[in-house]
């Protein structure tokens, strides 16, 4: 079977997809998944590229719209997309922007300077995925129209009357037959557009659900708008915490060409808040801009405490980590030619950036250290305590590790076992008290019911530092009971569940 499939292995064989056929048979390779993941990024393609006309200068206002049939329409009052005729492609450039992979304004250094888009796939690609698309644009005084389906056009480019303003309307259907899930989320597009209205001080954008109406008739309707950019969304994200200094550390500069924008404040929280923008493209893996915000905070708040000699004073070790407990930051950079790793953008490669963003922070921060003496003091306070928790945590982890079963420490003295061995038949309920212990275990089957009472309520280990719940009594006891073992000689944190 194999020699016959091999003989017949020839250059008919080879496959070359035309125009939009690639992106209909792989579309995750452009928008991540067909998913809900991927059919709400169809709709970031194209208010990105309503952001980028804000950027380079010519919007001020986006509007979307969730249709009552789950259709998503985008309009903005920028200069509307060419509609003259492209000499290479011999159609309009408004039709090769949407049926042309690799085709869009992105490319000519002189139409942005900034944008998200870089490879000109992006609202190609919405067509593509779509069963119906619309284009509506306004400029040089007329109304122009054309429809699309799966990519190809329906229609010819029409006009339809006069227009007293600029602008592009963008309504598309997602592909039932592609899509695992075609119902849009509100609230994950709500999260979208308000994250663009704080990175882009100024813009407004709107947000309204024709599927839902209130009493009045009204649809679901929210408006999105900053003056303050990052500040306000470092002060949004922290709305719900414990403020540690009463300052967000806000600064917008250009270093290298390259525009920074930070906003970062501490918590009296043990966690950290960091989000990291480029070009608006929310990068969650991170990347080169992150790491040199990290790098400038940890060496100036490094270099404070050591001529402060806070940490010979504190005689602890500080870690990287210790310095980001209780962060919240955005950092939000404008980079020219940003480099990707793939179409989806979660994470940027240009070394150039990390240089500039650490040079940013290191004197924005290093300024506010020098003005704000009491607040100086007060980060690094938490930052030696932080570190001297996590020494603590390790401590407290070795201790459990040595009081393990396997290391001697035995089982503990009110736990009631059961005679089965086998783990998967048997039960363990934990009780508050010694009565309700003596309570259960009347009811309980000794076969393969086992009863540990605890002494009141144990801590709230989600609120507490690490090294406060290794040390609970009432923690280790469960530890004990269970058989569960913490930290191994490759990683002090590990949780060894073999003995369970």
């Amino acid at each position: 079977m194999a020699e016959i499939e091999e003989e017949n292995y020839s250059a008919s064989n080879i496959q070359v997809l035309e125009g939009l056929e690639a992106v209909r048979k792989r579309p995750a390779m452009y928008i991540g998944d067909i998913s809900e993941k991927g059919l709400h990024h169809l709709v970031y393609e194209v208010v990105d590229n309503s952001i980028d006309e804000a950027l380079a200068g010519f919007a001020t206002h986006v509007e979307v719209t969730i249709n009552e049939d789950n259709s998503i329409t985008v309009v903005d009052n920028g200069r509307g997309i060419p509609v003259d005729m492209h000499e290479k492609e011999h159609k309009s450039a408004l039709e090769v922007v949407l049926t042309v992979l690799h085709a869009g304004g992105k490319f000519d250094k002189g139409s942005y300077k900034v944008s998200g888009g870089l490879h000109g796939v992006g609202v190609s690609c919405v067509n593509a995925l779509s069963t119906y698309l619309r284009a509506e644009v306004n400029r040089d005084g007329k109304h122009y129209v054309q429809e699309y389906s799966c990519g190809k056009p329906t229609t010819e480019l029409r006009v339809e009357g006069e227009s007293t303003h600029t602008g592009t309307s963008i309504t598309f259907l997602p592909d039932a037959s592609i899509f695992t899930v075609t119902v849009y989320d509100y609230s994950t597009l709500a999260n979208r557009l308000r994250d663009l209205a704080f990175l882009n001080a100024g813009i407004t954008l709107t947000l309204t659900d024709r599927r839902v109406t209130d009493a009045e008739g009204k649809h679901r309707s929210e408006v999105f708008h900053s003056e303050n950019g990052l500040e306000e969304f470092v002060r949004y994200i922290d709305s719900n915490k414990t403020e540690l200094i009463p300052h967000v550390i806000h600064l917008t500069t250009e270093r290298q060409g390259i525009p920074v924008e930070v906003a970062l404040t501490y918590n009296t929280d043990f966690s950290e808040n960091v989000y990291s923008f480029v070009n608006n493209i929310n990068t969650i893996e991170g990347g080169t801009h992150l790491t040199g915000f990290r790098r400038g905070l940890t060496q100036t708040l490094k270099k404070y405490a050591d001529d402060n000699k806070i940490l010979e004073k504190a005689k602890v070790e500080v870690a990287g980590d210790d310095f980001r407990q209780g962060l919240t930051a955005v950092v939000s950079v404008k980079v020219l030619e940003p480099q990707f790793e793939g179409q989806t953008k979660t994470k940027l490669g240009n070394q150039e950036v990390m240089a500039s963003v650490s040079q940013a922070v290191s004197e924005a921060l290093g300024n506010y250290l020098e003005e704000h003496p009491k607040e100086a003091r007060t980060i690094v306070d938490k930052i030696v305590l932080a570190a001297q928790a996590r020494q603590a945590a390790y401590n407290a982890r070795n201790k459990i590790l040595r009081k393990t079963p396997l290391m001697g420490g035995g089982l503990p003295g009110k736990l009631a076992d059961c005679s089965s061995r086998t783990a998967e038949n048997c039960e363990i309920f934990l009780v508050e008290g010694d009565s309700a212990g003596g309570t259960a275990k009347q009811g309980r089957d000794r076969q393969f019911q086992a009863i540990l009472p605890l002494r009141g309520k144990i801590l709230n280990v989600q609120k507490a530092v690490e090294h406060r719940v290794f040390d609970n009594q009432e923690i280790q006891t469960m530890f004990r009971a269970l058989r569960v073992s913490i930290g191994t000689e490759e990683d002090s944190k590990a949780v060894n569940l073999s003995k369970l």
